[in-house]
């Protein structure tokens, strides 16, 4: 773990900003957290670089820190430019800056601008770290063996696809696929009708390596520019059918959502903790394993999942929460474990990639992240306060997914919203080509 990621003056809670939204205790972007995303106003065609402050949007450009609109080539920033770069942002956003007057002309509601994917995506591979989630699904499926022998060595993970991740308010259909009914003799194309929500990170490749050349554990970090909520829409009926032998496919590329906001590896420095593996279980190899990474790689990220039904839209009811988990509590792998395994075999990863950490499930079952788990496969439906049930998701059904980072003496960061709502499937399949 690099020592640029450490506790400096930026993190101390008692910095207020000029900005007076950002100064609300229950703010999820205060002067401690200036997360970066893109934006644009109604009339724009090309996105900006923002940061997050209050209920406001920072424009970098206009205020000249950087003299370029492109978020990946910030993303590529060294470790030490980028740490310059948010003191900087500290600074001059801090209550009694002299850039106050010069600087409030480049802020803009949050709510009034439309907000897009953190950066332009490049590549996309989830991974499978949730080891509360990988062993109860494991007993749905194998009961005397709910984890592979290769779990506790290896981090497990696929090639997604980037083509279809969305913005948190990007709302997608109901995907269709082949599915196998039990006891049927051929499979059918319909509608999935076990569609489920992945309650995920999203880890932000910054700098990228050569090809063939491995990136080690103890830099690892110094390539992840930041993190984000990430939900893994999951066809679980399609997944079924197909994921035997090259694993999953049209159950998972029809769409993911990110949230719009990277809160960067700097911001989250005051919330990192010792990584440790419960007694008994295997040591990582040693490229997995470094002194720092036991010291402090896990990160600690309260997350939760609300879902709102059609109904409870229509009668004014709010999201309720469905499932709380911890990211830390969740994770048998740490970002720079993923990091490095990923190109241990001379893998070259881009700027802008997107690192899925699969599902963050608690040891509890009402910490599961996804439906699948609460509903213990379809077989017990959850209640929601109005009487309504769900063993999978239904069409109008909205899932969000908050995170929040708290800690004794530090000032609370939150990550934003992701949110998506299931739209009806296509009723036909086009067939027109280019």
């Amino acid at each position: 773990m690099s020592a640029l990621y450490g506790v400096d003056e930026t993190h101390d809670p008692a910095l207020r900003s000029w900005v007076e939204s950002a100064n609300d205790p229950a703010c999820e972007f205060p002067i401690q957290n200036l997360p970066f995303g893109r934006f644009r106003e109604a009339a724009d065609l090309d996105w900006r670089i923002g940061v997050a402050i209050g209920d406001q949007v920072l424009e970098l450009r206009r205020i000249g820190l950087i003299n370029h609109a492109e978020m990946n080539r910030l993303m590529r920033l060294k470790p030490e430019t980028r740490l310059e770069l948010r003191r900087a942002l500290s600074a001059g956003l801090r209550a009694g800056s002299g850039q106050q007057a010069r600087w409030r002309d480049a802020l803009l509601p949050m709510a009034r601008v439309q907000l897009g994917l953190p950066c332009q995506i490049g590549d996309y591979t989830d991974f499978y770290v949730g080891i509360h989630h990988a062993t109860t699904v494991g007993k749905l499926f194998r009961p005397d063996q709910p984890l592979l022998p290769n779990y506790k060595w290896v981090p497990i993970g696929y090639h997604g696809r980037a083509s279809t991740i969305g913005v948190s308010g990007q709302d997608f259909v109901r995907p269709m696929g082949q599915v196998m009914a039990a006891g049927a003799e051929a499979p059918q194309l319909m509608p999935s009708q076990r569609l489920d929500f992945e309650l995920e990170l999203g880890i932000f490749i910054g700098r990228p390596n050569a090809q063939g050349q491995a990136i080690p554990i103890e830099q690892a970090e110094e390539h992840v520019f930041g993190l984000a909520l990430f939900n893994d829409w999951s066809a679980r009926d399609l997944q079924a059918w197909e994921y035997q032998p090259l694993g999953p496919f049209l159950s998972k590329n029809f769409a993911s959502t990110v949230s719009p906001w990277m809160v960067t590896m700097e911001a989250l420095a005051p919330f990192r903790r010792a990584f440790e593996r419960p007694a008994g279980d295997p040591p990582p190899l040693p490229y997995l394993d470094s002194a720092a990474q036991r010291a402090q790689g896990a990160i600690d990220v309260d997350l939760e999942v609300r879902l709102q039904t059609a109904a409870m839209r229509a009668a004014g009811q709010p999201a309720v929460c469905i499932s709380r988990s911890n990211y830390a509590d969740a994770a048998y792998w740490t970002v720079a474990q993923l990091v490095s395994h990923h190109s241990v075999n001379g893998c070259s990863l881009s700027n802008g990639d997107l690192l899925g950490t699969g599902t963050l499930s608690g040891p509890r079952p009402d910490q599961a992240g996804s439906l699948l788990e609460l509903s213990a496969g379809g077989r017990t439906p959850i209640t929601l306060p109005n009487g309504e049930q769900r063993r999978f998701l239904e069409d109008g059904d909205s899932v969000e997914l908050h995170g929040r980072c708290e800690r004794a003496g530090y000032r609370a960061i939150g990550f934003g919203a992701c949110r998506a709502t299931v739209l009806p499937a296509a009723s036909t399949v086009a067939n027109e080509t280019d």
